[in-house]
């Protein structure tokens, strides 16, 4: 999850027309030039790499493709409209927490109509494209947040990644020193701060369907309690996720919850060296559950047949090995297939975190469906409440779970 368009080293590019030769062959049923249309959220230089994807698609398939990039904030108004005036594109990318509430408008079909099964990808990317038992979208790749550290600031330190709450919150106090901050995050009043709380939440036992409870309260004490000893800065109820990593790469932060979009950015900045962890449970021995982030591929129910047959085939051609791999690098993402990730986590340190992360990640969406966006904003609401000393983190979350 980004709040912008997936930062993309521009030399990712060159490496396309490789990665993108995996398409089935075949060409349209009349065997006459037939048009598609994808519609997509990304920006340039995102939306130029995807664009070869998609027509490197279309060829295989004997179609030629049409692309339309919308702002991402307007996106899901532009679709429910188009599904109202029945103009809706061909094949259309989903963020996906917002898959199952399209589907529910009866907007996409299911891909199990055009031989999509969506064997071998991840449970938690098969969740966040199954609505009512039906798959209706599928993420070529997707991410996660993990525990970023700089390696000389800790090394200096004498300090391991920490793996517990407990380690976290003693280092990120040691960490701590001058303009540097030991840890950082985004509690920010939008669903990047939910985004960013949700593996404390989580793993602790939390749960979404009622925030009001004791596991939830302790996974919010342990952030609100580093607020308040020093050791975080208390403008993090005003970062977003490139705020947080801003304060990382100018080394005012030791440790951040981050993403693996922000690799190309990172890159950027050859003399700060860092790594990455999963984000510590309470204990040791807890298996850290994080939320799942990607875009889905998806084929509205356009009415047209043979364009859906078509569409079909065009997702099958993004959503497949060699692609994966390739949208992967693009964006720093991790391949949704749980061998393809483990093929490219072991030749790429950086991403051996997030694909381990990624076997266990959960949909947003994954119990209450659509009904995920009010519960994501009881969420930060109460985030806020508490990292500003408003309320304890108890009585926030239940302000915030009944209000």
């Amino acid at each position: 999850m980004r709040k912008s368009t997936i930062a993309v080293a521009i030399a990712a590019s060159v490496a396309l027309a490789a990665a993108m030769t995996g398409c089935s062959s075949g060409s349209s049923s009349s065997g006459a030039a037939k048009a598609l249309t994808v519609e997509d959220y990304y920006s340039q230089p995102n939306a130029g790499t995807f664009d070869k994807i998609y027509q490197a698609c279309g060829k295989s398939i004997g179609v030629t493709v049409k692309s339309t990039h919308v702002p991402g904030a307007g996106l899901i108004a532009k679709v429910l409209q188009q599904s109202s005036s029945k103009t809706l594109p061909d094949v259309l990318m989903l963020d996906n927490p917002d898959v199952q509430q399209i589907a529910s408008s009866g907007a996409l079909s299911p891909l199990s109509n055009y031989g999509i099964t969506g064997k071998g990808f991840a449970p938690g990317v098969l969740s966040a494209g199954t609505y009512k038992g039906d798959l209706y979208g599928l993420a070529p790749a997707v991410n996660s947040i993990a525990l970023f550290y700089n390696t000389d600031i800790l090394k200096a330190a004498g300090i391991t990644p920490p793996k517990t709450w407990a380690e976290l919150k003693t280092d990120a106090s040691a960490l701590t020193k001058g303009k540097q901050y030991g840890f950082a995050f985004s509690g920010i009043n939008t669903y990047e701060g939910t985004w960013q709380f949700l593996p404390f939440m989580w793993t602790n036992g939390g749960d979404e369907k009622n925030i009001d409870t004791p596991q939830t309260a302790e996974a919010l004490q342990l952030l609100t309690s580093m607020v308040q000893d020093g050791s975080t800065s208390k403008s993090v109820v005003n970062w977003a996720q490139s705020d947080v990593l801003n304060q990382f790469t100018a080394g005012k932060a030791a440790m951040m919850i981050n993403g693996p979009w922000q690799f190309p950015v990172l890159a950027k900045f050859p003399n700060l060296h860092w790594a990455t962890a999963p984000i510590p449970g309470k204990n040791a021995t807890d298996v850290p559950v994080a939320p799942l982030g990607g875009e889905t591929f998806n084929v509205p129910n356009t009415g047209n047949k043979a364009n859906m047959s078509l569409a079909g085939k065009l997702v099958a051609c993004i959503t497949n090995d060699k692609n994966m791999v390739t949208e992967a690098k693009i964006g720093g993402y991790v391949p949704s297939k749980i061998s393809i990730a483990a093929q490219v986590a072991a030749s790429d340190p950086q991403i051996a975190s997030f694909a381990t992360i990624v076997k266990t990640a959960r949909a947003r969406t994954g119990e209450l469906g659509a009904g995920w966006p009010a519960a994501a904003t009881k969420i930060y609401t109460a985030e806020q409440l508490a990292l500003t000393g408003k309320l304890s983190p108890a009585a926030a979350l239940k302000q915030a779970q009944n209000g």
